[in-house]
């Protein structure tokens, strides 16, 4: 399992290796041995998933997977069908891999609805903003980076006013260092972002706004288009100047989603959506492992033995985040090393 989604090596690599060891052993029984095994960990990331939903402040953005072949109509070849990955990332350094077979509004209702409420940090995506304005509960708040690319785009049309724009940028994320080489929190960080950041906000709102009344532009503009976005969702941008908790840009979970794509260069898809859920499963315990300085072999080697002496209503123990003090001083080994 390690091999397969730390490192993105297929099943079927594995068993050419495998077999170059003199060690035979089917395919198949590779492929049922991981199923099985993520199975038995299923119980620990609804807990983990419990967890994160008891943060103030989630962030949440989706990624596509492909699944289940679907017939082809005639003599056309059949096709994949796409499906989403849509990760959550809580304030303890937990992140979960939640799985539906549509991007649309109704799989973020369903995962927060009745049992979350709090800040919501997303991309510039129109679902979350839909659902926020159904959910008096939820503030949105939306990341810079994603809005730093809108503008990118007009870069080459508009270069002195895009470059202007990308420094007021640098700007706020170079007091947003600062705050964190000082590992402020809490009031202190929100009283410096006040002092310093708001200006800096003020200015490239007021800059965009001026921007956006000029007579030359078309509304078919790159840059027309870029402020538009930006514009449209000023509130959104803004709210982390009101929320310290609360960061800049959806980055530190990008940097989880990336281990998705670079899988799928290997593995490509998956066959069933039971498949896909278990790719999830997995991957949530290997980034928050990651996340939580934790080797994940010895944390699955541990675990995996350790579920069948656990008590049932402790498996809450058992995620990373609370294995560590637990259980990561003697850890169980393998009996095959």
């Amino acid at each position: 399992m390690v091999n397969k989604f730390l490192y993105h090596l297929p099943l079927y690599r594995q068993h050419q290796q495998l077999s170059a060891a003199g060690i035979t052993l089917s395919r198949a029984t590779l492929t049922n041995l991981t199923k099985r095994g993520i199975e038995l960990l299923r119980p620990i990331v609804i807990e983990q998933l419990i967890s994160v939903l008891d943060s103030n402040t989630l962030a949440m953005d989706e990624t596509p997977i492909k699944v289940t072949r679907q017939p082809g109509v005639g003599n056309k070849p059949g096709k994949m069908k796409q499906a989403y990955f849509w990760p959550v990332y809580g304030d303890k350094d937990e992140v979960v891999f939640t799985f539906s077979q549509s991007r649309g509004m109704k799989h973020i209702q369903d995962l927060l609805d009745h049992v979350w409420q709090g800040t919501l940090l997303t991309d510039g995506y129109a679902a979350y903003s839909r659902y926020e304005a159904k959910s008096p509960d939820i503030t949105h708040a939306q990341c810079w980076v994603h809005m730093r690319r809108q503008l990118l785009k007009a870069e080459r049309e508009e270069t002195d006013a895009v470059t202007h724009a990308l420094n007021l940028i640098a700007a706020l994320y170079k007091q947003e260092s600062h705050i964190q080489q000082k590992g402020w929190t809490g009031e202190k960080k929100q009283d410096y972002r006040a002092q310093h950041s708001k200006p800096l906000v003020d200015q490239f709102f007021a800059f965009c706004e001026e921007q956006n009344q000029r007579a030359d532009l078309l509304p078919d503009d790159s840059w027309m288009k870029a402020l538009n976005y930006t514009l449209k969702r000023k509130r959104q941008l803004m709210v982390f100047l009101e929320n310290p908790d609360v960061a800049m840009d959806t980055n530190h979970l990008e940097r989880e989603i990336r281990p998705i794509p670079m899988g799928k260069k290997n593995w490509l898809f998956c066959w069933t959506e039971l498949g896909a859920e278990h790719v999830g499963i997995i991957q949530s315990l290997i980034s928050t492992c990651k996340l939580h300085d934790i080797d994940p072999n010895v944390y699955l080697t541990d675990v995996l033995q350790r579920v069948s002496q656990h008590p049932a209503k402790d498996t809450a123990d058992l995620i990373p985040r609370r294995w560590k003090p637990l259980f990561a001083d003697n850890p169980l080994k393998s009996p095959l090393l």
